[in-house]
């Protein structure tokens, strides 16, 4: 006879499937779609596989966000409806024809309002979308940049914006140049702040060693949690 019992139990804000059957072992498995599973032996209580789980917590989500790298982002193809985001904030794309020069109003708070001439196909909306990003994220890099000079004691001499497909940011040292990924200007502006700073920082030490990572801590204690909400976002890095 069966004596498999299967049930959910919630930890932190996680659901998992617990599945009880004749076994020694606690095992557990995360799946493609993000689900996680423990099977445990019939006898253990709830608690003894609920503490398994929140000492498993930091794994789980490891895991669980590989899974999400593996999934490739469906192409946007700038029409009405599409999600877009600026500065961490989501919109609704609303495209508008006029006869005019193609521009990008974000003046609505729930749309991203981007108006072309009819008959614009898809490359020409995403190249108008595309340098109105790089426009706004020129417009809000400067003064972080400049802020973190005063603080920091250090100059960048060129600084620029361009798409990378896997670094968020990087610094040559010895040309004193930043480069910040186009990608930026659609996460949130503490996000871009860490960017900025953890590059100018490479002119203080080039490595990412203890003394790189001491700096962080000290200029911007939340750095961590910065990162892991890059991470999350998509599996670029920094350099």
């Amino acid at each position: 006879m069966n004596k498999d019992r299967t049930y959910q139990l919630r930890v932190s804000d996680l659901a998992i499937d617990v599945v009880k059957k004749k076994i020694k072992n606690m095992h557990l498995k995360v799946y493609p779609a993000g689900r996680v599973r423990i099977s445990a032996p019939l006898r253990v209580k709830d608690e003894v596989i609920r503490r398994f789980a929140l000492s498993k917590l930091a794994w789980i989500e490891k895991q669980r966000l590989e899974f999400i790298r593996q999934v490739p982002e469906p192409e946007p193809g700038y029409v009405s409806g599409e999600s877009h985001y600026f500065l961490g904030k989501r919109y609704l794309l609303k495209v508008l024809y006029h006869d005019a020069p193609p521009k990008v109003d974000t003046s609505n708070e729930s749309h991203i309002l981007l108006y072309v001439r009819e008959g614009s196909d898809l490359e020409r909306r995403e190249s108008v979308m595309r340098e109105w990003y790089r426009a706004k994220l020129k417009e809000v890099a400067p003064p972080l940049i400049e802020k973190w000079q005063k603080v920091i004691g250090v100059r960048v001499r060129h600084w620029g914006v361009k798409k990378m497909k896997t670094r968020w940011g990087t610094c040559n040292v010895k040309t004193r140049r930043v480069w910040l990924n186009l990608e930026l200007a659609k996460q949130p502006p503490h996000c871009l702040d860490f960017i900025i700073l953890h590059e100018m920082i490479h002119l203080l030490e080039k490595n990412h060693s203890d003394e790189f990572k001491s700096y962080l801590d000290e200029f911007m204690p939340p750095w961590r949690q910065y990162k892991e909400e890059l991470n999350r976002s998509r599996s670029l890095g920094t350099s």
